[in-house]
């Protein structure tokens, strides 16, 4: 009898927990969780009996090869230089979709979050210049406290729920992908690799390919994702980062279908990737770039200036230039705050742009571990602490600052008026 009733009792746990991982994953914090515990896995096995294993696992060998033609690489370059340029292509198409009928098509929706995303980016890399002046090689790491992680303060943001306006969310979003246009174009102009011309060139021809398909409005996608990967091995091997092969790549894909204006390529495209993206490439890349050993790590590592200018630039540094920029734009009445949106909302958003992370950890990865510099410093301390530091502070000020149009919040307002005498209007 209880024979029989196994397989049911069993179907029931598998459909339960079925259930839970598709709640979760449906969740809008769901990315940012995942990414907090993939950094988390990372640190713990780092710092026990298994980091050895860890060691061996990010450096393994992986080659592919024709005839005298050959990719070889340890499997962490194949993460940041491949999977990166699929995270990079992914970002592209939003940027793509927003310039052509989104948040960025209208030029006066895009001034205050565009102000927020300069200030953020040009104040922590003057405040790292300025801790790091006298250092020739430190210098180069001036880019990464200019980062910020969308995935993860989207996620710290979606954990607020209720508690924040809505249009907070928009300003974010818009902000940091101004914030990854800036991230594109300084990686494109300050971390490339001596130029190869013979690669180079055959990179041109895919571009001239790509161009003429999006003239004919070719909109097979496989095409697309072939050449595609014809440009990402010819970036590869010409010194420029390949990642930007995934940028470029999105900015050819049709927007619309000349012959089906209902359907969108590039639509389709940024759908069929979120979860790829968001659950698998995001966490794979922070899994392999934030095992720091902390028994490798000296005082002088802590306090030195590259992991003290990194941690000062996200933390202080992206707040000021957010916050000051955008409090600028609008005294200037260059800008306005959307109607359910105060100062202080802006600040708690700033203080949450100092989330760096994943991007951050990108940029410090090609200034300093894929050049080779033997250095002292570890500058994925300063960007773990910095990033930890912001994302505290930017859920506790959003927290206690409320939205103003929440029952919740103004439950709780009420409550605190009766106990002040005051009244809440």
């Amino acid at each position: 009898m209880s024979k029989e009733h196994k397989p049911d009792a069993i179907d029931e746990v598998i459909e339960e927990v079925q259930v839970v991982v598709s709640d979760f994953l449906n969740r809008e914090a769901a990315p940012g969780i995942l990414l907090m515990a993939a950094t988390i896995l990372a640190l713990i096995i780092a710092n026990s009996p298994l980091d050895t294993l860890y060691d061996q696992l990010v450096s393994l060998p992986v080659q592919i090869s024709a005839g005298s033609w050959a990719i070889d690489k340890p499997l962490l370059l194949w993460i940041n230089d491949g999977f990166m340029a699929v995270f990079f292509f992914h970002v592209g198409l939003e940027l793509k979709r927003e310039v052509c009928e989104g948040e960025l098509s209208n030029p006066k929706d895009i001034v205050l979050p565009a102000a927020g995303a300069i200030g953020g980016m040009l104040l922590p890399a003057l405040i790292y210049v300025g801790i790091n002046w006298d250092n020739p090689v430190a210098i180069a790491g001036w880019a990464i406290p200019a980062a910020t992680d969308i995935a993860f303060a989207l996620g710290i943001l979606a954990l607020l729920g209720s508690r924040v306006p809505a249009s907070l969310k928009v300003f974010l979003v818009t902000l940091a992908i101004i914030d990854d246009i800036g991230a594109i174009v300084i990686i494109a102009l300050f971390y490339t690799n001596n130029i190869t011309e013979g690669a180079l060139l055959v990179a041109a021809g895919c571009l001239v390919l790509l161009w003429q398909m999006n003239r004919r409005d070719v909109v097979d996608i496989p095409a697309y994702m072939l050449v595609g990967t014809v440009l990402w091995v010819a970036m590869l091997k010409s010194g420029v980062h390949a990642t930007l092969a995934g940028v470029v790549l999105a900015a050819f894909i049709p927007m619309r279908d000349a012959k089906d204006e209902t359907y969108s390529p590039v639509t389709r495209l940024e759908h069929s990737l979120n979860g790829t993206v968001s659950f698998a490439i995001l966490p794979l890349f922070a899994f392999a770039n934030a095992g720091i050993s902390f028994g490798n790590i000296s005082p002088e590592g802590i306090f030195h200036p590259v992991t003290f200018g990194i941690f000062l630039g996200l933390v202080v540094g992206k707040q000021i230039g957010v916050f000051g920029f955008c409090y600028l734009m609008i005294k200037l009445k260059l800008a306005s705050l959307p109607r359910d949106l105060s100062m202080k909302h802006i600040y708690g958003c700033a203080l949450l742009c100092g989330v760096g992370f994943t991007m951050s950890l990108f940029i410090g990865g090609l200034a300093f571990e894929e050049t080779g510099i033997n250095q002292m410093f570890d500058e994925r301390v300063g960007i773990l602490a910095g990033s930890l530091v912001s994302a505290i502070l930017g859920y506790i000020a959003l927290y206690i600052m409320g939205n103003p149009n929440d029952k919740d919040t103004k439950a709780v307002a009420s409550n605190a008026s009766k106990l002040t005498g005051n009244t809440v209007e």
